[in-house]
């Protein structure tokens, strides 16, 4: 007896049931869209980009949202994997966006930079010194908030390189502090060492991709409230991945042009606008209601987005940067 026959996702062909993966084009049959799947194998290959990136690239920049739905609807191997697509491209982005960065820190450096004179004390005194300067009080030189401390105490403590301790228990760090309290302050003290505001700059700039990956799958959530009855969450997943990628070609687009030529203030605000646009059409096309509906939902996902997403994102980046850098 004829076994029945199936239909390929991918290439339309039709071949006998049974077959785990399509004899035609070797994409596995009857595969689930689940969070799994879309991140199946992702972290071992994201930089395998071939001819699909150039299939793709185009249908990202100027159709939003078909790459999308395209995908979900099972044409999974025509190009590029969601994932891929968008590591790919941020990391481009970032590339370029370093020289920007790397020229603001020098900017940041040269502005704060102060001329020290080095204090040479004998090891004999240092002992001496250690133990007074622990029995000194606190002077109004102090500005009142939680991470403040006696300047002139701890320069004098580190021109003579007394133990990380003593300098600690002089910024208000006592021996019960918890890791994170400590990590912290172990961060001012390197910052507060070096004089050197362009490396707080730095930390920062070197957290975002980290943020980035918090920030999408919360962006994705927010699409999953808006259309909780109409798609999976791994669908959410699969659209946000393709228009933050987008997001990140624009953006690069916007730091070569930066670099080669200085672009007037308004060039920012018609990008913004773009990406909306953009973000609204994408919508359209792969939710698939009706237009009043797209942009009364692409109004709410953006002001949610900026209102809860970004905020909480920096903070996450203040973090990243205080604790690892």
């Amino acid at each position: 007896m004829k076994k029945p026959l199936e239909t390929c996702k991918n290439c339309e062909n039709r071949f006998e049931q049974g077959f785990e993966f399509c004899p035609y084009c070797g994409q596995k049959s009857n595969d689930q869209l689940t969070v799994s799947v879309l991140f199946y194998n992702t972290i071992s290959n994201y930089f395998s980009v071939d001819a699909r990136f150039f299939k793709s690239f185009i249908p990202l920049m100027i159709k939003p949202g078909y790459l999308a739905k395209r995908f979900v609807e099972g044409k999974r191997l025509l190009y590029l994997h969601p994932a891929q697509m968008y590591l790919f491209i941020s990391v481009v982005f970032f590339f370029l966006f370093s020289f920007i960065s790397r020229k603001q820190v020098e900017t940041v450096n040269k502005a704060l930079e102060k001329k020290e004179i080095p204090v040479v004390v004998h090891d004999s005194l240092k002992t001496q010194i250690i133990d007074s300067l622990r029995n000194v009080t606190t002077t109004n030189y102090i500005v009142k908030n939680d991470f403040s401390f006696d300047g002139r105490r701890v320069d004098s403590l580190i021109a003579i390189d007394a133990p990380k301790e003593d300098i600690f228990q002089a910024m208000g760090v006592g021996s019960d502090a918890g890791f994170f309290k400590r990590r912290i302050y172990a961060q001012i003290l390197k910052f507060y060492k070096q004089r050197n505001g362009g490396s707080i700059l730095q930390a920062f700039y070197d957290s975002i991709p980290i943020a980035m990956f918090f920030l999408l799958p919360i962006f994705a959530f927010i699409l999953k409230l808006l259309y909780y009855k109409k798609v999976p969450f791994s669908y959410n997943l699969v659209f946000s991945l393709y228009f933050f990628a987008f997001v990140f070609m624009l953006f690069s687009f916007l730091v070569i042009v930066d670099l080669i030529w200085k672009p007037m203030s308004w060039l920012n605000s018609i990008v913004m606008i773009v990406v909306f646009i953009y973000f609204y059409f994408a919508i359209l096309q792969f939710y698939n209601q009706s237009k009043l509906k797209s942009l009364f939902k692409s109004f709410l996902a953006t002001f949610s987005f900026l209102l809860m997403v970004i905020p909480a994102a920096i903070v996450v980046m203040f973090m990243v940067a205080f604790l690892f850098y």
